[in-house]
């Protein structure tokens, strides 16, 4: 990871690779539809990976949703947008997130790294809330929980169907919590 040379901020959470609790996490997504309201969704596929090092510039999170996992409430708008002439998820299964800086303090983070969508790749940005690490009784695992937000325009990655239907920003939401390493 590159970072500046005098952020040497540590993560509040214990080195290692914290494994993904997938039962506990979620993201989600909104994109405006004909301009006047939103459509909202998520994706039900989410794998993520955390490593935390002995700083900021040491410390990693991966994430990648399978796209054919889209779920709008809407069966068919959803079979709609996994076609060939909209995300076109044979061709594109995954979005994936490789973070490349971390920095902040405390509850407030901002997360940087490359979404990758199909076989474009662009620069994008969370702010990320840390929730905080808890013990859970349990079992007597500790978690800790995120909450990330950042947006994205579907036409730098070559989304770029049905313009003045949909939107071309598209808001993503991830609410993530992680296992502490034993």
């Amino acid at each position: 990871m590159t970072t500046e040379s005098q952020n040497t901020t540590t993560l509040p959470l214990t080195s290692g690779r914290w494994a993904f609790d997938p039962m506990h996490s979620a993201v989600g997504f909104s994109i405006r539809h004909l301009g006047i309201s939103k459509v909202r969704g998520r994706f039900n596929d989410l794998r993520a990976e955390l490593v935390v090092g002995d700083s900021l510039e040491t410390s990693s999170i991966t994430a990648t949703v399978a796209l054919a996992s889209i779920d709008t409430g809407n069966p068919d708008r959803d079979a709609h947008v996994r076609a060939a002439d909209l995300l076109d998820v044979e061709r594109r299964p995954t979005m994936s997130f490789r973070s490349t800086r971390i920095t902040g303090d405390g509850e407030d983070w901002t997360l940087e790294g490359d979404l990758t969508i199909g076989d474009v790749t662009r620069p994008i940005v969370f702010d990320v809330e840390f929730g905080g690490v808890v013990d859970v009784p349990v079992d007597g695992s500790r978690h800790a929980g995120f909450d990330a937000s950042g947006e994205f325009r579907r036409s730098d990655f070559g989304l770029d169907f049905a313009p003045g239907f949909l939107g071309d920003v598209v808001k993503v939401n991830l609410e993530v919590q992680f296992v502490e390493p034993e």
